[in-house]
This record gives C-alpha cells, sequence and structure tokens, in this order.
C-alpha cells in the first residue's frame, strides 16, 4: 500500500503544462488512456472537452483546433488536433459542444505518469469560483496514470454520461458520471477542487473555491430543512446537491480512483458544470432500485418506473458499460423504453442476458435517466425547463459453484486416498483454475448471496489447482496417504482470472473473481488395512531377547469375496521411531484370510531387549492381476522402554515410554510389576498409574505393594540391593471396529539399585536465536503451530562417557523466571540417543529451555545453560486506506495477518495533534476503523497521524510493548 502512494506525490510541481493561446470558454472536461498494443507501452490519451456554445464561445469552440498535452518526464508538451474539423463539435445540449483530442502516445518506461493540460479561458459568470471575471481564469485539468507489467492492457475508467447538466432552484440535483471500467477494477469517487493553470501553462494552483450550497444567500434542502448539501457518493458516483438556491453557473470537481486487489492504480479527474435556473416545474423521480447479485447465465429483466407531478412528459434513457461492446463481452444489454400511458409516468425495461464473459469481482453500475418536457397542457412551454433524476441499478456477476462434487476411496500407491470427482464447469474461461480444499471434519457451511469463496475461518487448506476441464483428482495427501479413520471434508471453489482488454481481445473484461463455493463431500476412509496391535516383550536378554507382534485382519474384509493370495510383510527397525527398517522383511505371510489361521502374529527372537528398543511397520499386499500389489503400510509402533527415572537409598522412580499409533494414555492404567527377590520367575504387580493423571508415565516404588489384588509384597528396599521391574501398558484405538478393544503390552525387565546414584554430566543446549531481520511477516500466515529445534552437545571424557547416557529430558517455561515442566525425552538406541528435538505446535516461538542427561541407572544430571527465545514484533500498517464502501480496503489495520499481539491500543491524530479516533484490543490485533472519529461521523479526505502501543507475546509474562508511529492517508 506504501508504495500505491508513491504517484500521489506527482500532484504537486508536474512540471510544464500546456497552453493553448486561443479563447475557448471551456465548461468541463477530462482525461481518460487506454494502452492500445501488448508488445509496447502506447496508450491512446483522449481529452474529452465541453464547451459553451452562445454567441461568444461558439466562435471559440470553433477555433479550439488543439490543446497541449504535457506528460510526467517529457520536456516537451504534445500539441494534438481536434478529432474531426467542425464535425468533431458534437452538441450534447444544454448550449455545449464536445470536442475530443487524441494524442497516441508511448512511454519509455514503466512509471507513474501525470497526463494534464491546461486551457486558456473558462466561461464567464460562474459563482463559486474566483475571483472575477472568471472568463480569465484558466482551466486545468489532470489523470494519473501507473504503467505496470502487472496491470496488463490497463486504461483508465471512461465516463458516458455528459457532465453538464440543469438543476433547478430549491430541488434536489443529482448527477452521475456513468464511470465504466472495463478491466473490472474497483472505482471510488471523492471531491476535488477546480484548478487553473498559471505561468504559461506550465504549473497548476487553486482558486478561490467554494462548495455549490456554500454560495450566499443559503438555502434550505428540497424539504425546507437547513442547511442545503453537496456531496457525492464514494461508491457510486452520485453527485447531490439538494438543493440550489441562486441560478447561475456553478463549476466542481471529483476524483475517480481505480483501484485493483486493495492497491491505488490511478486516477482522472473531471471539471464539470451545473447550470442552475429557475424552473416553474418540478422534477421528475424514479423508483431507486435494489442491487441484484446474479450467476452467470442469468437473464436480467428489470422494470423501471418514473412519475412526475406535474404529468408532463417524461424521457426514459439509460447508460452504462454493459450496453458497449467496445467494452464489455457479448452479449451486451439493452434498454426500452414503453409508450406513456397516462402523461407523468413512465417505464422502461432492461435487459441482459448474462453469459461466463460477464463474470468479475466489481459490480457493474446502470444508470437510468429521467428528463421532463413540456405536456399538452404546460403553460409558457417555450420557457420550460428540463429537470432530470438518475438512479444506479448495481449488478454482481458471479461464477457459479462446481456441481455435484463426489468422492470415493481408491486404492492407489499409498493405499489411503480418495477420487473427487465432479460435472464438467459450466464457465470455461480461459485461465480459469478448479481449486480443490480439504479440511479434517464434516463442517456445515452455507453461504449468504453472493458470498464468493471459502473464509479462512471454516480451516480449509488448498489441496490442489486443476485445469477449468478436469472433472477428477485423487487425493493421497502428497502420496504420504491419508490417515484412515478421519472424516475428511472437500469443497470445491473456481477462479477466474483477470483479463486486461487489448486488440488481440478487446472485448474480454473478465476480473479476479471466485466462484460460490461447491457442496460439501465428506467420508472417511474404510478400515480396509490391518492393524498393528502389539509390540510386547516376552523375554529381556542381550542375545536371546524376544518380541511378540500382533495385528488385525483387514477390516471389513469379507473372506467370501475371493480373490488373494494375500501377503503380510513385517519390517523391524531400532529404537522408538526413525531408524532404517531395510528392505527385507523380517516375517512375510500368505494368507487367504480364513479364520483360525495363525497369519496375524510373529514371534521375534534373538534380539538385544535388554539394551535396545525395537519398533515394526506392516506392509499388506493384495493380488491384482495376477500381481502381488502393495495396498497399505501400517503405522510405526515400537516396544515399551522402561527407564530408571531417579534413585534415592530407599527409593526407585521408574519412567517408561512407546511410540504406537494407538492411544496409550486417554483414560488408560498402566501396571507396574516387581520381581520377588526370592523367586526370580515370579513378577507380582505392585501397582496401578493412572497414566492420564499428573503423574504420567512414571511411578516410584517405595517398596509398597499398593496392589495386594495379588498377595501383598511389601518391602523394604534395601541401599545395597537389586531391584527388577517391568511395565505393562494398557491402549485402544477407541474404536469399536478394531478387536481386541484394549491393547496390552510390556516392557522389558530392568534391574536397578538404590545406590547408583551418581550423576552424569550435564550438557550444552544451544537455541539460535531468530532474526528478526530476515523474517517475512507472509511466513506467518496460516501457521497453525510454530516449532523451535533444540540442539545440544555432550562432552567425551573420562568424567562424561556418553556410552552411558540413554535419555536426554527436556525441560520448558513459556515465561522466563517460572517453574520448568518436562516436556519430553529422547531415548537411545543409539547410546548417547540423538542430540536434537523438535518442540512442535507451540502458539508463539517464545519460551525457555534447558535438557539433563540420565544413564542407564536412571539418575539424571543438573540442568544444561538455559537459554529463551523471543518471538519477533511482526505488526505494520499499511499508509493508505480508502473507506468508500466498495467492499476494497474499506478498514484500516495491520497488514497481512500480524504475529504474535496480545493486545493493542491505536489512536488517531490529525494536522493539528487533535485525536480524532481510538480504539483498544485485549485480545488481538483488531483496529477496525472506518474512517470516522468517535461520534461515528465521516472524517474528511486527508493525512492523519497515528500512534499504535501493540503489546508483543514474549518470555516475558504480560508481553513486551511496542511503540509504532506513522502516518495515514484517508482518501474517499
Amino acid at each position: 500500500m506504501r508504495s500505491v502512494l508513491l504517484f500521489l506525490l506527482l500532484i504537486i510541481g508536474l512540471g510544464a503544462l500546456p497552453h493553448t493561446a486561443e479563447a475557448t470558454h471551456v465548461r468541463a472536461g477530462e482525461i481518460t488512456a487506454r494502452r492500445i498494443s501488448n508488445t509496447s507501452l502506447t496508450y491512446e490519451l483522449k481529452f474529452t472537452g465541453y464547451y459553451n456554445m452562445d454567441s461568444e464561445g461558439i466562435n471559440a469552440a470553433r477555433g479550439t483546433t488543439y490543446v497541449d498535452f504535457w506528460i510526467t518526464g517529457d520536456p516537451q508538451y504534445r500539441r494534438t488536433p481536434r478529432v474531426g474539423d467542425l464535425a468533431g463539435m458534437i452538441d450534447v445540449g444544454n448550449q455545449t459542444t464536445r470536442n475530443e483530442y487524441v494524442l497516441i502516445y508511448t512511454f519509455a518506461a514503466p512509471g507513474t505518469y501525470g497526463i494534464s493540460l491546461g486551457i486558456d479561458n473558462r466561461n464567464n459568470n460562474i459563482l463559486n469560483i474566483g475571483p472575477a471575471p472568471t472568463n480569465q481564469r484558466n482551466f486545468f485539468i489532470q489523470t494519473f496514470l501507473n504503467i505496470n507489467a502487472g496491470l496488463g492492457m490497463n486504461r483508465t475508467p471512461v465516463l458516458l454520461n455528459s457532465p453538464i447538466d440543469l438543476a433547478a432552484i430549491g430541488q434536489r440535483y443529482i448527477h452521475n458520471p456513468g464511470a465504466f471500467d472495463a478491466d473490472g477494477d474497483s472505482l471510488a469517487f471523492r471531491l476535488h477542487r477546480p484548478l487553473e493553470t498559471l505561468d504559461n501553462g506550465k504549473t497548476s494552483t487553486n482558486m478561490d473555491y467554494r462548495h455549490p450550497n456554500l454560495v450566499t444567500p443559503l438555502g434550505p434542502k428540497e424539504d425546507g430543512t437547513f442547511p442545503a448539501v453537496f456531496s457525492i457518493d464514494a461508491i457510486t458516483g452520485d453527485l447531490i446537491w439538494d438543493a440550489p438556491s441562486v441560478a447561475g453557473f456553478y463549476n466542481i470537481a471529483f476524483v475517480v480512483e481505480e483501484w485493483r486487489n486493495g492497491n491505488k492504480i490511478g486516477e482522472i479527474v473531471r471539471d464539470m458544470q451545473i447550470i442552475v435556473e429557475d424552473a416553474p416545474n418540478n422534477r421528475p423521480e424514479l423508483e431507486r432500485p435494489p442491487d441484484l447479485c446474479i450467476e452467470a447465465g442469468t437473464s436480467v429483466q428489470y422494470t423501471v418506473r418514473a412519475s412526475d407531478k406535474d404529468a408532463n412528459v417524461l424521457t426514459l434513457t439509460s447508460s452504462g458499460g454493459v450496453y458497449h461492446d467496445l467494452l464489455v463481452a457479448l452479449p451486451l444489454a439493452t434498454f426500452t423504453a414503453a409508450t406513456q400511458n397516462p402523461l407523468g409516468t413512465a417505464t422502461g425495461l432492461f435487459s441482459w442476458q448474462t453469459s461466463c464473459e460477464h463474470i468479475r469481482d466489481e459490480m457493474y453500475e446502470v444508470t437510468f435517466k429521467v428528463e421532463d418536457g413540456p405536456g399538452p397542457g404546460s403553460p409558457n412551454p417555450g420557457f420550460f425547463k428540463k429537470l432530470v433524476d438518475m438512479v444506479n441499478l448495481r449488478i454482481k456477476v458471479y461464477a457459479p459453484a462446481p456441481k455435484n462434487l463426489r468422492s470415493e476411496p481408491v486404492a492407489d500407491a499409498s493405499g489411503r486416498a480418495f477420487r473427487l470427482t465432479w460435472d464438467e464447469y459450466a464457465c470455461k474461461v480461459p485461465g480459469a483454475q478448479i481449486v480443490i480444499y480439504r479440511k479434517e471434519g464434516c463442517t456445515d457451511y452455507t453461504p449468504v448471496d453472493c458470498e464468493t469463496g471459502l473464509p479462512a475461518a471454516l480451516g480449509y487448506t488448498v489441496i490442489a489447482r486443476l485445469g477449468v476441464d478436469e472433472t477428477s483428482y485423487v487425493d493421497n495427501d502428497n502420496g504420504e496417504g491419508l490417515k484412515r479413520g478421519i472424516a475428511y471434508s472437500y469443497r470445491m471453489v473456481v477462479r477466474i482470472p483477470r483479463h486486461g482488454a487489448g486488440p488481440t481481445e478487446p472485448n474480454r473484461f473478465v476480473g479476479g473473481a471466485e466462484s460460490m463455493p461447491s457442496e460439501q463431500v465428506c467420508e472417511t476412509l474404510p478400515l480396509l488395512s490391518p492393524l498393528l496391535t502389539n509390540v510386547t516383550v516376552d523375554e529381556t536378554d542381550v542375545t536371546n531377547g524376544q518380541i511378540t507382534v500382533r495385528w488385525t485382519r483387514p477390516i471389513g474384509y469379507d473372506p467370501n469375496s475371493g480373490g488373494g493370495p494375500f501377503q503380510y510383510r513385517l519390517y523391524r527397525a531400532e529404537g522408538l521411531g526413525g531408524g532404517n527398517f531395510g528392505t527385507t522383511p523380517v516375517a512375510t505371510f500368505n494368507t487367504q484370510h480364513v479364520s483360525g489361521t495363525p497369519d496375524t502374529l510373529f514371534v521375534d527372537k534373538q534380539l538385544n531387549t535388554q539394551d535396545k528398543a525395537y519398533h515394526y511397520k506392516l506392509e499388506y499386499y493384495i493380488t491384482s492381476d495376477g500381481v502381488l500389489t502393495l495396498f497399505d503400510t501400517t503405522e510405526p509402533a515400537s516396544s515399551v522402554r522402561l527407564g530408571q527415572g531417579g534413585a534415592s537409598l530407599t527409593q526407585i522412580q521408574l519412567n517408561w515410554v512407546a511410540q504406537v499409533p494407538w492411544d496409550n494414555a486417554t483414560g488408560m492404567t498402566h501396571r507396574v510389576y516387581r520381581q520377588d527377590p526370592d523367586n526370580p520367575d515370579v513378577y507380582n504387580q505392585i501397582a496401578e498409574v493412572d497414566v492420564d493423571g499428573p503423574a504420567g508415565f512414571t511411578y516410584t516404588d517405595d517398596g509398597t505393594d499398593r496392589y495386594t489384588a495379588d498377595g501383598d509384597a511389601s518391602l523394604t528396599l534395601s541401599p545395597e540391593g537389586t531391584y527388577c521391574y517391568k511395565v505393562e501398558t494398557v491402549g485402544s484405538y477407541n474404536s469399536s471396529q478394531v478387536r481386541p478393544v484394549l491393547l496390552y503390552n510390556f516392557s522389558q525387565e530392568l534391574c536397578v539399585s538404590p545406590s547408583d546414584t551418581s550423576k552424569p554430566c550435564p550438557p550444552v543446549l544451544i537455541l539460535d536465536p531468530l532474526d528478526c531481520s530476515e523474517l517475512a511477516q507472509e511466513s506467518y500466515c496460516g501457521e497453525s503451530g510454530f516449532t523451535n529445534e533444540l540442539k545440544w552437545e555432550y562432552a567425551d571424557n573420562n568424567d562424561c562417557d556418553p556410552a552411558l547416557i540413554s535419555e536426554y529430558r527436556i525441560y520448558y517455561t513459556r515465561y522466563e523466571g517460572e517453574a520448568f515442566q518436562r516436556i519430553g525425552s529422547v531415548y537411545g538406541p543409539p547410546s548417547p540417543p540423538d542430540s536434537f528435538y523438535l518442540h512442535e505446535g507451540l502458539t508463539s516461538f517464545a519460551g525457555c529451555y534447558y535438557v539433563t542427561a540420565v544413564n542407564r541407572f536412571g539418575n539424571e544430571s543438573e540442568p544444561s545453560n538455559t537459554i529463551c527465545r523471543d518471538n519477533c514484533a511482526m505488526i505494520s500498517f499499511p499508509n493508505v486506506f480508502t473507506p468508500n464502501g466498495d467492499g476494497k480496503n474499506d478498514v484500516f489495520g495491520p497488514i497481512g495477518c500480524s504475529a504474535f499481539v496480545e493486545s493493542l491500543e491505536f489512536k488517531v491524530f490529525n494536522r493539528w495533534g487533535v485525536k480524532v479516533w481510538e480504539t483498544s484490543s485485549q485480545s488481538d490485533n483488531v483496529v477496525n476503523w472506518d474512517g470516522t472519529n468517535m461520534s461515528g461521523i465521516e472524517l474528511p479526505a486527508g493525512q492523519y497521524y497515528y500512534e499504535c502501543v501493540a503489546v508483543i507475546e514474549s518470555v516475558h509474562r504480560g508481553g513486551t510493548p511496542v511503540r509504532l508511529k506513522g502516518w495515514i492517508q484517508l482518501l474517499r
């Protein structure tokens, strides 16, 4: 947004401006531009001027055979003749002609350019500019054009309605310029000052100017209330003066801004004249139409109704880009006025058969105008003053939703995928994309009228972008395979690209828009594959250890369906996770899934279960076309690893861990066993541990038997004794489809002594600080969790033997100076274990850490060095916003998705330092300034200043305040 402001600075000091030596009595005009080449920066620049046609002005209009364009960066003016000779002067009524002057100009390079011209002599007796006489005041007009490769064949808006209208004393006056942008850009309107030229046309300056409602004597509005008002609607461009009180000429000016994707890309200025007369008749009135929102391909039929209190003859007309084949793709709209019956009433029918070529994000505007004329009984028809009323019909043409989205599970290479199919899309606009969204869990959502796309708050993620001709897609999560048992919701949206008009496609103007979203399809993959259920240690030994692995048959498989043979391949790797499974299975089972066949169990022997943990995965093969084909691979499951968490002379602390696909924690109770000192073959259960509680996967044995259902095995622990333990975990898949419901697995046996109390050396922790200067704010957009990567080093010397280390423990506190909590461990083998840890799923980077080492006796070292990481202050504000109600940049707030903001206070000041608006938020980074003051009254356009105190999440409780100051350009 900051870059958009650069061209606004060009308003002052544009350089030499044009000068036309002849008297002209110019009334109104504007400059428009359109690119006419897609290989060079060649534009057609057009000045449309409106001239007085009274007895003096007609000669001047005939003589205005040229104008001089001045362009930023070009030291020479560009003299340009009138289009046509006298035939080029078109009578537009109200004693006014329209002249056009066209310059073909090639710009040297992209950039922002001011295009301007000055003309001698406005017409005389203009009441709201001065000083008089106004025929000695000059006319100046300008347009700003942004030439950028990203804007394509861009052109300025065109103004379809003439800038000369008649107004009546005491009656509400309305004018609409009929602004239309063929590229589908958003338009905004704001009042401006009429300007004049000095110094031979090389500079512009302000004249004495008053809004027309401020010319004395001041009068009331049409309804008799004071004061009279003069304004322009920022969205529709309706210029309203309610109501004139003094007859005469008035000149006003307004700006038409052009916006795309939240960025201002140009503006044109119209300087126009209003002729106020004392009319004996009342103005006619039109019914105000509603906004229309329709799907492309729908036929629009709208009846326009007008009435007149004086029963005068009414003339209905309509204008807008929808009628022009150079601006709008075919088919075009039509307007037909019906025969008037009775007098004083009139109707017209607007018809438009929309098509896919009409889709765009911005609304179309159609202007309807009614003008009255003397009826059969009108007194003094020669003195009749024709008055008008105007209304705008706004039409949004949106892309239809993709239809009939369906899904079915498929057996691709991952074994876990959905094939999505849908009907052929109705609007195959070149370059359009089908965007597929996915999320876990089903979501009921019905878009409101005209709500295209998918709201980010629904939590969907884009998984694919396809050509608009596609009708199917296989989702296997990028080859990783979807999760079985998880419900997936899919929706689709079609994105229509923006096409700028040009010589190769002069009628194409469809602009960046999204379709309505498809209906949801929500499916769960059937559990047609095996699941591992047991990895339990049967024997603990260095060389003759033994583990039993069990799995289910494919859930949902019907043994009577035939097929096969089928095959299981079981793979093993060392450790609790990771590791190398290798390419050779430890066991292979050919099976026909016949009940009673021992094909879902394997006893793995000759293992070192004393020093190592092991984990397993199972591949499931089916026969396809006579060939065994991998259908699915289970999630890995490890054995339970028991360790000593600490010791004293009378107590032994145990802890255990397992990495398994089932749930070993929620609502589960694990069992602790201790060997009978008098009978080594007997292990007595001494405790049941609620691992879902605060203790977690730990238990401290002080010799007491806390489970006496099998007898009381309490004893006194001796500092010189050795005691052996094992743990039995209890888990579940929490699915009624999986049997058995509860899964029991034993750890290895661990023998320890209370006297093994020597502590290992502490590690040295490494945690790199964030480099805020290199972090782009966009990197935080869409993040659902943050990760801190911890690394550490362990010494290798006589005092610190890495071979004795069996575990590293990671401790964390969110806030500096507060108690640390253990958040995880890294276990061996290898010995020592890996020296890194990923702390995932964080809401920010802020926090403090230390690490300890644990030896094979369960003794824990002193803490390592403590390191804290803090967040970067990622919040910034734009310098421009346009609260004009067009749905683009209407509310001021932080740029993008600011990160780590806990609260903020935001204040706005005008140029004199007076506070005009403030807000505070205690939960997020919301500002939501709509351009009003604290009383809800719209503030005028101009420059304002802000102060913001944002509290950033940090390692300090309560956050760290960051102060920001800057300026804001409010545009209307």
